[in-house]
C-alpha cells in the first residue's frame, strides 16, 4: 500500500514535468532540434517507481495470505470447539433422561417400600394382639395347672400336662421369633428408605427438580409425615386383662423400663412406654432427643399421636386423655439445656377432652427450674391447622402444637429442634424453649413428659 501511494505521486510529477518541457518547447524557438533521446530518464523513474510498486504489491499479497490462513485456522478451530461443545450438550441431556429416568424408578421404589412398612406395621399389630391373648391364655392354663397339681395327687395326667406346657411355651417362643424377625425386617425397610431419601436429595442438589402439584394455598404448609403405627390403637380388642396404665403392670412385677401393652377404661389398646424411676412407674408421653423427629405436625397427628416409642414421639392427646380420666395425675418435665444442665417441674394437673381443645389446667407442686406455664389457667391445645379461638397465630410463629393462653408465650417444649448454631433469635425462639417468670430463656436439649397418678410420691 505503501509503494502504491509512492508511485502515485511519481506518476504526475514525471507528466507535469514532461508537459512543462513541452510548453516550454512551445514558447521558445529553439534552433536545434529535439533529441528523441530527451525522455529516458524519465522513464527510468517511472520504471523504477512501478518496480518498486511491483515489489510493495507481492509483499502487500503475501502479507494477506498469511492473515487469511490464519482466519481460516481460527475458523476451524471454533467449528471444532462448537462440535466437541454440541457432543457434550447430548451427553448431558443423555445423562438428564437417565436420572430422570432413575428418579422415577427411585419414587416407584419408595412408595413400595412405603407400602411393605405399612403392612409389616398392621401384622406387627396383629401379632402384638396375638401374643397378648395367648399370654391371657398361657396365664389362665398356668393357673388350672396349679390348681389341678394343688388339689389332685400324682396321677397319669401329669406328663400330658407337662407336654401341654411345653406345647404352650413353645408357641410363645416361635411367635417371640416371629415378632422379632418382623421388627428386624422393619428396621431394614426403614434403612432403605432412607438410602432412598437420600438418593433423591442428591439428585434433587444436581439440579433435576421432581414435578410438583401446585399449591392453591396461601398459607404456609408444614411438612407432614405419616405417624408411626406401632402409636394406632389395636381395635377389636375385648377380653379382659389387659392393665390399664403403667402403675397396674408395674404392681405386677414388670419393674423394668420398656414398651407395653395397656388398655384404659372405655378406651382400645396401644401401646405405651414405662419409664421406672426410683420406685415409682412413669408413663412417656413425649420425647425430645436428637431432632430426627418432625413435629410441626397437623391436628389429627397430634390428636393420635406420631413418632417411635424408642425415640421422638407425641403419645397423642386421646390417648393421654384416655389415661389421666381413670384418675388424678402428676404432669412431670425434664428439661436438659445445652450445656448439660438438668432441669424438672411437676405439676398436679386436669386435662380437656377433644370438645375443649384438651384444655390444659395446672398447678404447681415442685421443682427445680422457675415455673414458665400459667397456673389455675385454662391453657388451649392448637396446631398450625387447628387454631383456637384467640390463640391464632401461636403455632405459625412458635412452630408445633402446644398449649397456649392469652398470648403466645414464649415456652414450647413442641417446637423446631434448633442447635446451638442458630443465629437468630426469632428462629430461636421458634425452637425448643422454655422461659421463666424472671425473663431467663433455656434452650433445650432434649425433653420428656411424664405422668403417673398423685397415689405414688413423686420420685425427688
Amino acid at each position: 500500500m505503501y509503494m502504491i501511494k509512492i508511485f502515485l505521486f511519481i506518476v504526475p510529477v514525471v507528466i507535469s514535468s514532461r508537459t512543462d518541457q513541452d510548453n516550454s518547447s512551445l514558447d521558445t524557438v529553439s534552433s536545434e532540434p529535439v533529441s528523441r533521446f530527451a525522455m529516458l530518464d524519465d522513464v527510468k523513474i517511472l520504471a523504477n517507481g512501478l518496480l518498486q510498486l511491483g515489489h510493495g504489491l507481492k509483499d502487500f499479497v503475501h502479507k494477506t495470505k498469511g492473515q487469511i490462513n490464519d482466519i481460516f485456522q481460527k475458523l476451524n478451530i471454533f467449528d471444532q470447539s462448537f462440535y466437541d461443545l454440541s457432543l457434550q450438550t447430548n451427553e448431558i441431556k443423555e445423562e438428564e433422561k437417565e436420572l430422570r429416568r432413575t428418579t422415577y424408578k427411585l419414587q416407584v421404589k419408595n412408595e413400595e417400600v412405603k407400602n411393605m412398612s405399612l403392612e409389616l406395621n398392621s401384622k406387627l399389630e396383629s401379632l402384638l394382639e396375638e401374643k397378648i391373648l395367648l399370654q391371657q391364655k398361657v396365664r389362665y392354663l398356668e393357673e388350672q395347672l396349679t390348681n389341678l397339681i394343688e388339689n389332685q395327687p400324682e396321677t397319669q395326667e401329669h406328663p400330658a400336662v407337662t407336654s401341654l406346657r411345653t406345647f404352650v411355651e413353645q408357641q410363645d417362643n416361635s411367635i417371640k421369633d416371629l415378632l422379632q424377625t418382623v421388627e428386624e425386617q422393619y428396621k431394614q425397610l426403614n434403612q432403605q428408605h432412607s438410602q432412598i431419601k437420600e438418593i433423591e436429595n442428591q439428585l434433587k442438589r444436581t439440579g433435576i427438580q421432581e414435578p410438583t402439584e401446585n399449591s392453591l394455598s396461601s398459607k404456609p404448609r408444614a411438612p407432614r409425615t405419616t405417624p408411626f403405627l406401632q402409636l394406632n390403637e389395636i381395635k377389636n380388642i375385648e377380653h379382659d386383662g389387659i392393665p390399664p396404665d403403667c402403675t397396674t403392670i408395674y404392681n405386677r412385677g414388670e419393674h423394668t423400663s420398656g414398651m407395653y401393652a395397656i388398655r384404659p377404661s372405655n378406651a382400645q389398646v396401644f401401646n405405651v412406654y414405662c419409664e421406672v424411676k426410683s420406685g415409682s412407674p412413669w408413663t412417656l408421653i413425649q420425647q425430645r432427643i436428637d431432632g430426627s423427629q418432625n413435629f410441626n405436625e397437623t391436628w389429627e397427628n397430634y390428636k393420635y399421636g406420631f413418632g417411635r416409642l424408642d425415640g421422638e414421639f407425641w403419645l397423642g392427646l386421646e390417648k393421654i386423655y384416655s389415661i389421666v380420666k381413670q384418675s388424678n395425675y402428676i404432669l412431670r418435665f425434664e428439661l436438659e439445656d445445652w450445656k448439660d444442665n438438668k432441669h424438672y417441674i411437676e405439676y398436679s394437673f386436669h386435662l380437656g377432652d377433644r370438645e375443649t381443645n384438651y384444655t390444659l389446667h395446672l398447678v404447681e407442686i415442685t421443682g427445680n427450674i422457675p415455673n414458665a406455664l400459667p397456673e389455675h389457667k385454662d391453657l388451649v391445645f392448637s396446631t398450625w391447622d387447628h387454631k383456637a379461638k384467640g390463640h391464632f397465630n401461636c403455632p405459625e410463629s412458635s412452630s408445633g402444637g402446644w398449649w397456649w393462653h392469652d398470648v403466645c408465650g414464649e415456652n414450647n417444649l413442641n417446637g423446631k429442634y434448633n442447635k446451638p448454631r442458630t443465629k437468630s433469635k426469632p428462629e430461636k425462639r421458634r425452637g425448643i424453649c422454655w422461659k421463666s417468670q424472671n425473663g431467663r430463656l433455656y434452650f433445650i436439649k432434649s425433653t420428656k413428659m411424664l405422668i403417673h397418678p398423685t397415689d405414688s410420691e413423686s420420685f425427688e
